[in-house]
């Protein structure tokens, strides 16, 4: 069987269709078969063989100018589906916040997503915006990370979301890459703009590890040129250690060191 790899959202998961003999190659624009009706699409890939006995959705044709200005139409009617559907959770009075509409491309289908802080009984707004609507209308709630993906936007980096650029799926993220990558765990810091850890923590936080193995532990003993101190911190940028001396007057002083500079058994960490 002959396969493409399609995508529907700019950031998205790739679908493998059915090609259809057609003669469709990477950066295509593409309209496809779903259980949702119509699909707009653009090919990710080239045209592969594929051994499978599997069944998969079509690609009906290759998109046309008609096409993309069909396409240009949905947005605008998107963009007026969302003020329309705003109006009608004001009026049913419920406890969540709409952040995308979506038409299929054959306007079968409406699908609109949302996020709330718990369960929302949309029945009779369901019902509501099928009667102004005329179509089938799907709801979906969403997390705040989906939010941020949806709505994009620039982080403290200065740059684009990740989840909005590029990123896929969303890898799991902890508190400990942040202390591993030995950074202040002030939530103004770490948090993204979705309020969750930066999804940026995991991309380094193999390499960290592996380099913290040949560091000392944090607060442990280790002997120096100066004689033996306390790490109280490890800078695993630049191979270095900062260690803590007690003075014979009570107070403390804390000097760098390269980490070949000190001696310890990582072994007994």
């Amino acid at each position: 069987m002959q396969v493409v790899g399609i995508k529907f959202k700019s950031v998205g998961e790739v679908c493998e269709y059915d090609a259809n003999n057609l003669q469709i190659k990477t950066g295509d624009a593409v309209i496809c078969e779903s259980d949702g009706g119509l699909l707009y699409g653009i090919a990710e890939t080239d045209v592969k063989e594929k051994n499978t006995d599997g069944e998969y959705k079509k690609v009906i044709r290759i998109a046309t100018e008609n096409d993309r200005h069909k396409l240009d139409e949905i947005r605008k009617k998107e963009a007026d589906a969302i003020l329309i559907a705003k109006g009608l959770i004001k009026k049913h009075e419920l406890e969540m916040k709409l952040i995308d509409a979506e038409y299929s491309f054959d306007m079968t289908k409406l699908a609109f997503t949302f996020t709330a802080e718990g369960r929302v009984d949309f029945r009779e707004l369901l019902k509501s915006m099928a009667s102004e609507f005329k179509t089938r209308i799907e709801l979906k709630q969403v997390g705040v990370r989906d939010e941020a993906k949806i709505l994009g936007g620039y982080g403290s980096c200065g740059r684009q979301l990740c989840c909005s650029n590029h990123l896929r799926d969303f890898e799991k993220v902890s508190i400990k890459m942040a202390k591993d990558q030995g950074l202040s765990l002030n939530p103004s810091g770490i948090n993204g703009v979705c309020g969750r850890l930066k999804c940026c923590l995991s991309y380094e936080e193999n390499d960290y590890v592996a380099a913290l193995q040949n560091m000392p532990k944090l607060n442990s003993k280790v002997k120096t040129p100066d004689g033996e101190g306390t790490v109280t911190f490890n800078n695993v940028l630049k191979d270095e250690v900062s260690v803590k001396f007690i003075n014979e007057d009570g107070s403390y002083s804390i000097k760098d060191y390269a980490l070949g500079e000190i001696k310890f058994d990582k072994y007994k960490q």
